[in-house]
């Protein structure tokens, strides 16, 4: 190998160990600025007006319900005003066409077969609490697991082979895909809601201490802190449509503290159970148990660095290493190569 190969070969592996080690960075810092959404920023952004605007959403949610119930009542008594307003055009009312088709399939054993109850829990963890995203999933399942078995037997077809195996093969795939994507998105949302949680907590103990309800309090999280807790705002938009609909607050609270698997949030939970029904008070209690969390997510921070340091002496190993002792050691290989051809010479 000549000198220029070396030098060509040396630069390609510390351009590439240059490139892995750049995006271990890059995504150092940008977990590094996620995590930096810190509780003082949050009440910042929000300002002295988060009180008056929790007050506020209080009595508009009062008047919204009181609203919505009208507008129920109006509906059940011209049930064709309500189905011609809930009817779309395009897109949407295809899916909404292909939902209800699924809704109605639901409670079949076609339906417990195709959404099993470990598929309705991941569904749940998604944030996909309605029957109405559940009949969607069935139909998708159904679609995609069929389009496969077509495209199998297509190709098998194709390349003049048994059309049987390739469409079987393909049903198998296209049945277990959605799950798969469901799965995905369920594990990542299981770990927003541990990332979440000590922010939470930091919250609702300053809310407590200004002098807000546990409903003010909530809906304040909800409006204002949406950015912040994007998984666990959206779990208590869902409670808290629940618990205006008629259900108690255990209730209500008792899915979210049942669908994720946290000790953590189960205990925040039972918590403010007690306070919705026995009052007390609770600033002390949440400072006690965010300064736990606080200590678990710094444990849980230096371990992800510590597998981050071995994934980059692992890089530069790979490729640094080999360009460095090319670029120290090359020379002198290529001059005794060179004086060891001159000697047959």
């Amino acid at each position: 190998m000549s000198a220029q190969a070396f030098g060509t070969l040396a630069l390609l592996l510390g351009a590439l160990g240059c490139a892995l080690l750049a995006v271990l960075a890059c995504q150092r810092i940008a977990a590094s600025r996620r995590s930096a959404r810190t509780l003082e920023q949050a009440i910042a952004r929000t300002g002295a007006a988060s009180g008056m605007g929790g007050a506020a959403a209080a009595q508009g949610g009062a008047a919204g319900s009181a609203g919505s119930a009208g507008s129920a009542r109006n509906a059940s008594a011209n049930p064709e005003v309500a189905a011609s307003a809930r009817k779309r055009n395009g897109l949407p009312g295809l899916v909404d066409s292909l939902s209800n088709l699924g809704v109605r399939w639901l409670d079949t054993s076609l339906g417990r077969l195709i959404v099993a109850e470990e598929d309705r829990r991941l569904l749940d963890q998604c944030g996909y609490a309605d029957a109405r995203s559940r009949g969607l999933y069935f139909v998708i399942r159904i679609a995609s697991a069929l389009l496969l078995a077509v495209l199998g037997a297509s190709y098998a077809i194709a390349h003049d082979s048994k059309a049987i195996p390739y469409a079987a093969f393909g049903l198998l795939i296209g049945f277990l895909l959605p799950k798969f994507v469901v799965g995905r998105r369920a594990h990542r949302r299981l770990d927003s809601v541990a990332d979440e949680l000590p922010m939470l907590v930091d919250l609702l103990r300053l809310l407590q201490g200004v002098g807000l309800s546990l409903d003010q309090s909530l809906q304040v999280l909800i409006n204002e802190f949406r950015l912040v807790l994007p998984v666990l705002a959206s779990e208590m938009e869902i409670a808290q449509r629940q618990f205006v609909t008629g259900r108690t607050r255990e209730q209500s609270l008792q899915r979210m503290a049942t669908i994720y698997e946290n000790e953590d949030l189960r205990a925040v939970i039972r918590l403010l159970v007690q306070v919705d029904k026995h009052g007390g008070a609770v600033q002390e209690p949440l400072k006690q148990f965010g300064e736990r969390l606080r200590e678990v997510r710094r444990a849980t921070l230096r371990e992800r660095i510590g597998k981050l340091t071995v994934r980059m002496t692992g890089v530069m190993v790979v490729t640094l290493l080999p360009a460095l002792l090319i670029v120290t050691a090359g020379p002198g290989v290529i001059a005794v190569l060179h004086s060891l051809s001159q000697i047959h010479r």
